[in-house]
């Protein structure tokens, strides 16, 4: 009997969480109860290598790879509707901003999948028996796969993003099953969108404990220095990340503990770098934080670090964190709302206050508290992070007897 077939849609596949759960996802997939197909907007990302042999990735469309481009090239190559399409977005973006001061970025996504959706080709001519959108916004499945069941997934606090709920209540409405990374994220979507909870389940982000510890084998990082103190945060330079406040943090905490070998080190890049930069200068630490940039192979800082930093602002379960602690490294995060799902508090990770002030008064005790270190990171390596065993919950939700017979 013919294996029911699953489409997965996802950006691309640059250095990021949700492109490292997607991965994480694929490698823990059984093949023998479902085909996959994957399609990408476009072919990118240092991901790309991890895509597993038995996934069958899907040619790209010109019109996909254009959607995140400048408004200017998608002009260059004729595609007037995505033009359009954008434009109106960004416009609509703005007036919401108008009416509501304290959106982030992000929330431009529910736009532009609203506006430049119509103008987009069909992804394929298949009738999947079930089709998932991996990350938002989540028109496209919706609108351009045919599937006999449709699942999305949240992989981000929506109360603090900013989005329009009314705008994407009917989109999340069409679909049969939306995936949550945890309890708290869920809790947090269900304050926007109450009436969507029968249709929410949970599945933890897969992570790949071969590829993480594989990789982080892979080399030395060249500016670590035994004799610093090494703090290191990983992510996107995007608002809600927070890495802006990173320099004013640590020169609190120099003046607390009165050390001078404290460096934090930054991977990653994003539209917030000149920010973070200007803030290095205002703070006098240009010699105390530095900015790494993209690394395609993050791992050897993550296992080099002696403590690992997440001072973000919101997070829906922050992968880097789990990743961190599957190298055993003592974590800090800092108290977003959902922290708490993230790690258990003073057992493989510590939590400490947003204020800045509080925040860097939490870092210089645990800089200070060797012994604590030590205990975060031997739990850690007790522990396993990579939820592997979640795959079977999205296979059970594929539609035919035949997967069914082979899960029970």
């Amino acid at each position: 009997m013919t294996r029911p077939r699953v489409l997965i849609v996802m950006h691309y596949l640059e250095i990021g969480g949700a492109e490292t759960a997607l991965i994480g996802l694929l490698r823990a997939w059984d093949y023998s109860v479902a085909d996959v197909d994957l399609f990408l907007h476009s072919h990118r990302g240092e991901m790309m290598r991890y895509i597993p042999a038995e996934v069958r990735l899907l040619p790209e469309i010109k019109d996909y790879t254009l959607i995140e481009c400048p408004i200017k090239d998608t002009l260059r190559h004729l595609r007037f509707g995505i033009a359009y399409g954008r434009w109106k977005a960004r416009r609509e973006h703005l007036r919401f901003i108008g009416r509501n001061p304290q959106p982030t970025g992000d929330a431009e996504f529910g736009y532009i999948g609203r506006y430049v959706t119509p103008h987009l080709p069909p992804v394929s001519d298949t009738v999947y028996d079930m089709a998932i959108s991996f990350l938002a916004p989540h028109d496209i499945v919706l609108r351009k796969v045919k599937a006999k069941k449709k699942i999305c997934w949240i992989h981000t606090d929506y109360t603090s993003i900013g989005h329009n709920a009314a705008l994407e209540a009917p989109v999340w409405d069409g679909y049969d099953r939306i995936v949550s990374i945890s309890p708290a994220v869920t809790a947090a979507f269900l304050k926007r969108h109450p009436s969507l909870g029968p249709k929410i389940i949970g599945i933890n982000n897969i992570l790949s404990p071969e590829i993480v510890r594989g990789r982080a084998g892979e080399s030395t990082p060249a500016k670590f220095h035994p004799d610093t103190f090494n703090i290191l945060s990983v992510g996107r330079f995007s608002m809600t990340k927070n890495f802006h406040l990173i320099p004013m943090i640590l020169k609190r905490v120099i003046n607390l503990t009165g050390r001078t070998d404290l460096k934090w080190f930054i991977i990653g890049y994003g539209g917030e770098e000149t920010r973070i930069r200007r803030s290095i200068t205002d703070e006098g630490m240009e010699g105390n934080v530095i900015l790494l940039g993209k690394r395609e192979n993050p791992y050897p800082y993550i296992a080099g670090c002696d403590l690992y930093v997440q001072p973000s602002l919101y997070e829906g379960r922050s992968v880097t964190v789990r990743e961190a602690q599957m190298l055993g490294r003592p974590v800090v995060i800092t108290a977003y709302p959902t922290s708490g799902s993230q790690l258990e508090n003073g057992a493989d990770g510590i939590i400490v206050p947003l204020d800045p002030e509080e925040c860097a008064a939490g870092l210089a005790g645990i800089i200070g508290n060797e012994s604590l270190r030590a205990r975060l990171s031997a739990t850690c390596l007790n522990r396993d992070y990579s939820d592997s065993s979640e795959v079977s919950r999205l296979l059970q939700e594929i539609p035919g007897q035949e997967v069914d017979k082979k899960l029970n």
